[in-house]
């Protein structure tokens, strides 16, 4: 057992130690801090000493660690416990000698010695932390375990540093492998917490593989802990909040001189800053509070917002309970950063459609948001060549992820803000036209897909295939956007194909789910929900706020969906097979979001529109035919997903955040072909493309 640092410093063991860490040790990145062997070091123990035990609480340890000269006691608190004990004592046994009857001072004596007052708060503590395991074992037995999945598959972990909103994404600095870190000791009998040193040997999001000091290559005790936990802690942590160290047990007579060991394990390697553990704190303030109004789209009519209030707030995203809820339960989740939520005001000002609300004031304790803590959009200068109403690009659908499509601007509002229709499934009042900024990553210009090799899903009913975008402009007697006025900045975001996150699932965004990037496009993410089809997947910016790191889920205490077995797929797959063939095979937008059994979650949000007949609409006029949606056990559907207080719920998604990288040539004749640029089309940097007049 260790008490932490000590003023002790051998010369001679400290220059071999140190030599023999830089042959053993894997060169890390200078930022970390460096263990140094300078006098500011661990009270090793002297292996030749022996054990020793505490004659004042029974705790076992290397005997150079203890307490005194005589190495009687393992701290001064203990030391002066048995003296003062010894007295009592003394005064007892005069008593006793004398034969006087007792006093109260004798009586207050004679009560329950502190050494068996310890022993019995040790062994509540032992029955506590045994109660404590025994819980974890049952959650982690039920609930999904990102460390068994990455390990029997191999797989990797998108770093923190790729999501920027997410705690410590800007601040998680060079913590790599071969870090060193403090632990609690798991593979130890004492009935009280104790630490030990581990390195860090697999990286994968917020979640750490370590392995205890001294198992050198043997991997049978190593164990996932998240890095941002609270009993987790650079090297130096014991000494100065006077915890003790104790060796595993598997390898607690491996060596005869741990100081030795340690000092040339720990001689030159890197640890975490001391100020991680409130960093990863202060990371997790969240300006948004409960009872704050703001402005978010109507998932019943995506063309408009309503006024929402704050219900709660767990790791940045919001619970929004829409104002005119009398029993809140007609809610939307997104992340405080979301495109989707704005200031109070917001619609006014850039003349988008808004549904006032019946209630003519606010209540009690609700205020509206400052404008300043919303998401910023890069500004745009209108004045000149700018987007045009009945100008045709190309856009993700808000209610099916999956499927770019062609499109149509169909209203130029303020500030840059675009409405959007999908072309051949519009509602004639324009109820489902969405709101993209001009710098949005979710629209792109004519030929984008082609150029991509990205199947561009034409609009519905259109039977000229395979779509052309010369021969739909010359027939529909319009125009491409301009490329120019697209966003063209690609960030360098880290992500790599195969690569492991947690993802929302945007058409259920209460759900957060176990996904795979698959797919790479300059700054566009093709995110795979495992053990789900294909047809579930999602296009996502790589600066979305709805994807998280490996272990965000942990981390902030939300409920994480897994990877959806074979079985309970087939079962809720097979009720909707006859439907899908009804569907135009021309057209694939608009598909179901898709919906699993999962944990106590707040509320489900309502399903997803689509009709049967050549367009879709959410006004409220046409009869809606219901959509092959996957189905669950009647008993199951009803406790996790309330029925839809309307047919004509859902849940969009959009984003503003900037675009991908394209280089443009000015189209001056009305036929033009597409021409793939040079650049690798899925790599992480900038990609370029052509637009080549024809004769």
């Amino acid at each position: 057992m260790f008490d932490g640092y000590d003023s002790c410093s051998e010369d001679t063991s400290s220059s071999s130690s140190s030599e023999e860490s830089e042959e053993e040790a894997a060169p890390l990145p200078s930022s970390l801090p460096i263990i140094k062997n300078n006098g500011q070091v661990y009270t090793y123990p002297d292996g030749k000493s022996g054990m020793a035990t505490c004659e004042m609480c029974g705790m076992v340890g290397v005997r150079d660690a203890f307490y005194s000269k005589t190495k009687r006691f393992c701290s001064v608190s203990c030391s002066r416990s048995y003296s003062s004990n010894s007295k009592k004592a003394s005064i007892l046994a005069r008593l006793q000698v004398t034969g006087k009857p007792p006093t109260k001072k004798a009586k207050v004596l004679q009560k329950q010695p502190l050494v068996a007052k310890l022993a019995a708060y040790a062994q509540y503590q032992a029955t506590l932390q045994n109660q404590a395991k025994t819980k974890s074992a049952a959650v982690s037995t039920e609930g999904f375990n990102w460390g068994n999945y990455i390990n029997s598959n191999s797989f990797i972990a998108a770093p923190v540093t790729c999501f920027k909103h997410a705690p410590m994404g800007t601040c998680w600095g060079d913590i790599s492998e071969n870090v060193r870190v403090e632990v609690p000791n798991t593979d130890c009998s004492l009935p009280t917490k104790v630490f030990w040193i581990a390195g860090i040997v697999k990286l994968a999001g917020y979640n750490a593989l370590l392995r205890y000091e001294g198992f050198e290559n043997d991997s049978g005790l190593d164990f996932w802990y998240s890095i941002c936990g609270s009993d987790i802690h650079p090297v130096g942590w014991c000494a100065a909040s006077g915890k003790p160290l104790v060796p595993p047990r598997t390898i607690q007579h491996k060596y005869t001189n741990w100081k030795a060991f340690l000092v040339k394990r720990l001689t030159g390697a890197k640890t975490l800053p001391p100020d991680f553990s409130q960093k990863v704190s202060e990371s997790m303030q969240y300006p948004f509070k409960p009872c704050m109004r703001v402005e978010v789209v109507d998932k019943r009519h995506l063309c408009r917002t309503r006024v929402a209030v704050v219900e709660s707030v767990i790791g940045g995203r919001l619970r929004l309970v829409y104002e005119e809820s009398e029993d809140r339960t007609d809610d939307f989740w997104c992340h405080m950063h979301s495109p989707l939520i704005h200031h109070i005001g917001w619609s006014r000002s850039i003349g988008h459609r808004f549904k006032r609300s019946d209630i003519t004031k606010k209540q009690d304790g609700h205020f509206d948001t400052p404008p300043h803590l919303f998401a910023k959009v890069k500004e745009v200068d209108q004045s000149g060549e700018w987007f045009k109403e009945g100008m045709k690009l190309e856009a993700i659908d808000p209610l099916n992820l999956s499927t770019i499509c062609v499109a149509t601007i169909r209203k130029v509002l303020a500030d840059g803000f675009l409405m959007i229709g999908i072309d051949g499934s519009e509602a004639a009042d324009g109820s489902d036209w969405f709101c993209y900024h001009a710098t949005s990553p979710s629209i792109f210009p004519v030929g984008f897909c082609e150029i991509n090799m990205i199947e561009l899903t034409p609009p519905r009913g259109y039977t000229k295939l395979p779509f052309k975008w010369f021969d739909y402009l010359r027939e529909t007697g319009s125009i491409a956007a301009p490329v120019k006025l697209f966003n063209k900045d690609v960030p360098n975001h880290g992500f790599r194909v195969g690569m492991k996150l947690e993802a929302v699932d945007l058409m259920e965004p209460r759900l957060i789910c176990v996904a795979t990037v698959t797919r790479i496009i300059h700054r566009l993410l093709r995110i795979h929900f495992d053990g789900w089809e294909e047809e579930y997947d999602q296009w996502v910016d790589c600066e979305s706020p709805d994807l998280y790191p490996v272990g965000w889920c942990q981390l902030t205490g939300y409920q994480l969906q897994p990877p959806a077995s074979q079985s309970s797929r087939e079962s809720q797959s097979g009720s909707s097979k006859q439907k899908k063939k009804t569907k135009s095979q021309q057209y694939k937008g608009h598909k179901k979001k898709r919906k699993m059994p999962v944990g106590k979650k707040p509320v489900s949000l309502s399903s997803l529109p689509m009709t049967g007949g050549v367009r879709r609409s959410f006004s409220g006029d046409e009869e809606l035919t219901p959509p092959p949606y996957r189905t669950l056990p009647a008993q199951t559907a009803l406790e996790a997903f309330p029925p839809p207080r309307t047919s004509q719920e859902f849940s969009p998604s959009l984003k503003t955040v900037t675009t991908l990288q394209l280089k443009e040539e000015l189209i001056d004749g009305e036929d033009y072909s597409f021409l793939q640029g040079a650049s690798d089309q899925e790599s992480n940097g900038s990609a370029n493309f052509y637009i080549k007049q024809e004769p």
